[in-house]
């Protein structure tokens, strides 16, 4: 009975510590064990999430050298098991009437002995293997994205002929209307606002071709090194105003380490696009606490450093993502269109990637991902 009862009475204090070690943990709002899992995966989705904000598409030669390790991979596998096998299994058929055993022996010795030659041979053979490889394979590559990139330049060629045609013809159109009408009456009280309006419309005209000509020219570029922090604070500290007369909060996150070789000026273009775009898009909204998240850094590697402008503003619908960066699509109504083309044409020309992600209701998110040396490989 005494040891009954000592049992029971371990078993109501291990019971009492394990309420008492979770009523802790719900205090504290900590998890148990079992829920290892789920946080396991949102570990692993926000490493995953990391890595692919620091991700851009690989280049030609990436692309190229990747193909070719993977065929010397798939040859070095190849001839590293079939010629220890082939020894073996040859050796194995004329043993069969003279010591069986010992020259089975003998052959699987010789056989892996082959192999593990083979291996350490595999680093050399596996350099001279990738050079042939790339030497066959980067023409078609280069030739290859050649096409692509000419089939995209007619493309742009295309669309951006159409757009400038439709830019420029109906604000000359409205303008010749009003003066007609101002040359029907000349005494008409209404003729000073109707110069006005034709006033606003050539000036309009005006700002699209200054923007065109900015986006159609290539422009002569300032390389430097510069503190990627540096860049983002500065054209933070210009669009301040702008964010509060808005009523728009600006939550800037930005890591100090990491520069990058590139031109100040045209970098800070880029943050003050995509950030003053936030802005606008939060303006008129509606929301309650309108927001624009701005971040920067490098990646865990320290050769990319990235930029992410986040709201959460009324969002772009799928159909309309593809059409953001096209030359004069907009949906302001002094808008130009050409802001985010311009981006575009920046980063690119910094050899970077910019990326957008929208939902309808919940808000949008660009992603902007320069490499270090970007602007050093690039021809200026």
């Amino acid at each position: 009975m005494r040891a009954c009862s000592t049992e029971n009475g371990f078993g109501r204090a291990s019971m009492h510590r394990h309420e008492q070690r979770r009523a802790r943990r719900e205090r504290r709002g900590d998890r148990g064990v079992e829920d290892f899992p789920e946080q396991i995966a949102e570990w692993a989705m926000e490493t995953a999430k990391r890595k692919l904000d620091g991700k851009r598409p690989p280049t030609p030669e990436e692309r190229a050298l990747r193909e070719a390790r993977v065929a010397v991979a798939r040859r070095l596998g190849f001839y590293g098991h079939l010629i220890p096998y082939v020894i073996v299994n040859v050796g194995i058929l004329f043993t069969g009437g003279f010591r069986p055993a010992f020259l089975t022996a003998l052959f699987w010795g010789i056989g892996l002995a082959c192999h593990f030659f083979f291996a350490i041979l595999a680093p050399d053979l596996r350099k001279r293997w990738t050079e042939t490889e790339l030497r066959r394979r980067m023409p078609e590559e280069m030739s290859r994205s050649r096409r692509e990139l000419e089939d995209r330049h007619a493309r742009h060629l295309e669309h951006l002929s159409a757009s400038i045609a439709h830019e420029i013809r109906n604000p000359i159109t409205a303008a010749k209307s009003l003066l007609q009408q101002m040359g029907e009456d000349p005494h008409s009280p209404e003729n000073v606002e109707y110069a006005h309006v034709a006033l606003q419309e050539l000036e309009r005209v005006e700002r699209s071709i200054s923007h065109l000509l900015r986006y159609a020219r290539d422009e002569e570029l300032a390389p430097q090194e510069v503190r990627f922090a540096d860049v983002v604070h500065s054209a933070i500290g210009t669009l301040r105003d702008r964010g509060a007369r808005a009523g728009v909060e600006l939550k800037v996150d930005v890591d100090e380490a990491g520069t990058v070789v590139g031109d100040p000026e045209k970098l800070r273009r880029v943050v003050i696009n995509l950030v003053g775009n936030a802005i606008d898009a939060l303006a008129g909204a509606g929301r309650a606490a309108p927001r624009v998240e701005v971040a920067a850094g490098e990646n865990l590697a320290a050769s990319d450093v990235w930029l992410r402008v986040r709201d959460n503003g009324p969002g772009i619908d799928a159909a309309r993502l593809d059409q953001i960066w096209a030359p004069f699509h907009t949906s302001k109504p002094h808008g130009t269109g050409l802001g985010l083309a311009i981006t575009r044409k920046i980063v690119e020309t910094h050899g970077g990637q910019i990326e957008v992600e929208s939902k309808p209701g919940v808000g949008t998110e660009f992603r902007v991902v320069l490499p270090k040396q970007g602007l050093a490989r690039s021809p200026a």
